[in-house]
């Protein structure tokens, strides 16, 4: 799988990180943004990375902050994203298995670099379970157009 990774100052450390233990894993991984640690705006990084899976250079995209809050609220804005914070193993994978997230925020700040380990783990490797999700994910999809969900 083609995982494009971007981070802020805050999360270039774990981003490195991630980014060895997803090709360990035998993904594709593409470092986006600044990569030297100096100060950057997490917007930037959101926005790359956020392009990079909706134009298909990347199957999935995953995003660190300092708490991960910013990165979800900004890749949010990008029609076709589906970002969610995960801070355990549970909401990864239920952010994979109900949600079709295809962008996993992280916080660098408030996990340990085992737990993150785990996530990205955890959220790599689940599915899409579809079924009575997808009613839900197209309701996603009219508001994106600017519509009423209930169609």
């Amino acid at each position: 799988m083609r995982v494009a990774i971007g981070a802020d100052h805050r999360g270039a450390a774990i981003a490195q990180a991630v980014e060895q233990q997803l090709r360990l894993d035998g993904h594709e991984v593409d470092l986006l943004g600044d990569r030297t640690g100096g100060a950057s705006d997490y917007p930037d990084s959101a926005w790359i990375v956020s392009q990079a899976v909706v134009a298909g250079n990347a199957d999935r995209g995953v995003l660190i902050c300092g708490t991960g809050i910013g990165m979800a609220i900004a890749a949010n804005k990008v029609d076709g994203i589906r970002a969610a914070l995960a801070l355990d193993e549970l909401s990864a994978q239920l952010s994979r298995s109900h949600n079709d997230a295809n962008v996993l925020c992280l916080s660098a700040d408030l996990l340990g670099q085992t737990l993150v380990r785990r996530i990205v783990e955890v959220w790599m490797r689940s599915g899409y379970d579809g079924g009575r999700h997808a009613r839900r994910l197209a309701k996603i999809k009219r508001i994106e157009r600017g519509e009423d969900p209930k169609g």
